[in-house]
């Protein structure tokens, strides 16, 4: 029988987490080996490398840097391409344009041994746009490379598919979008900002990539949507936020964009209004201090005006929602026709109230 082996490419802010949670509910999703392939040999990292070693994940690294790694008490079991070769589905989690030079260098090599190859939001154009629970009828048996949406890519799509299209997809008339990020993770060291940076519009039609990427996500459905977006950075670590205006044809009140954002088991509700509050939940419950919801929806925030155009904000479980499409996409090529059972085992990652 074959084993089940999921290879994840880095250890950021979503590689790190992402193998953790592999290893520790494993037997649960059917897996029987999870490995990872770490680039450098790195005093720095040692501790979580060796940690996640402790937990189960067999390390892969480039056959000149073994020495390095193991002066560093990191021991690696396997060589970079060996490591890929032999996986079911590899999940890369590397910082922009690499996904795509791996592609090119490796995936494309062993397409025809491994199931499938996951890449991460960063890397437009490696494969089919995914997030769970928005376009899983469009996954084909014929997906070899799957793009996982980012973080704030599933919080636009979740909101706009759950208020205004979950039952008329032609009930959206446009979808307005302000991503106010958080200027870096507290994991990182770089790119922090003194104040608050605002960007630019590169789309014509869709405006920042964010939007762009929901569009490109429903078009795996035949959708065709006017969304747009803009986006800004603030000097925080903590949360992006979503401001939203979704435009519909049927008249709609309160109570019902209520209604519906409650009954979706991928939208949190919260009654907080401020990231580090909600944040801190994720810290004390969530697992490596993620929650999996694709949004957490500021209830007081929402309003209806004029029956046709709804309002509000939310903030984004960055990583998290990535992380469990992640794992979906890796249960779907693995086990096609039961990953949304598989997948229940991390449910109560999930938060109805935040």
């Amino acid at each position: 029988m074959e084993r089940k082996i999921v290879h994840v490419i880095g250890t950021g802010t979503i590689g790190e987490p992402l193998i953790g949670l592999l290893c520790d509910y494993k037997e649960q999703l059917g897996i029987d080996e999870v490995s990872f392939h770490k680039n450098s040999a790195l005093r720095r990292d040692r501790s979580k490398v060796i940690d996640l070693i402790r937990r189960g994940a067999r390390l892969s690294v480039d056959e000149p840097l073994m020495k390095d790694f193991k002066k560093l008490n990191m021991d690696p079991d396997l060589e970079t391409e060996e490591a890929i070769k032999r996986s079911s589905v590899v999940i890369d989690c590397t910082p922009r344009g690499i996904g795509h030079a791996n592609k090119a260098k490796y995936y494309e090599k062993f397409a025809d041994t491994v199931r499938g190859f996951l890449a991460q939001g960063s890397e437009d154009g490696f494969g089919k746009k995914y997030a769970r629970g928005i376009n899983d009828s469009a996954l084909k048996s014929t997906d070899k490379f799957l793009q996982i949406v980012s973080c704030n890519t599933h919080n636009i799509a979740c909101v706009t598919n759950t208020i205004a299209m979950h039952d008329d997809p032609e009930n959206l008339v446009a979808g307005k979008y302000v991503c106010i990020r958080r200027a870096n993770d507290i994991s990182q060291a770089g790119s922090f900002i003194p104040a608050p940076q605002v960007g630019t519009h590169p789309h014509d039609f869709h405006g920042s990539h964010h939007a762009e990427d929901a569009a490109g996500l429903f078009n795996t459905m035949g959708l065709d949507l006017d969304l747009f977006s803009s986006a800004m950075k603030v000097n925080s670590q903590y949360m992006h936020v979503l401001w939203f205006n979704l435009q519909v044809k049927e008249p709609i009140t309160l109570e019902q964009v209520k209604e519906k954002l409650h009954k979706n088991p991928f939208v949190s509700m919260t009654r907080k209004d401020m990231t580090s509050t909600v944040f801190s939940f994720g810290r004390d419950h969530g697992h490596y201090g993620r929650i999996m919801n694709q949004s957490v929806v500021v209830e007081p925030s929402l309003t209806v005006r004029n029956d046709h155009e709804v309002s509000g904000f939310c903030f984004t479980p960055q990583d998290g929602n990535s992380i469990f499409s992640s794992i979906s996409a890796a249960e779907w090529l693995l086990y096609p026709h039961s990953y949304k059972d598989k997948t229940q085992c991390l449910s109560h990652l999930f938060f109805d109230i935040i």
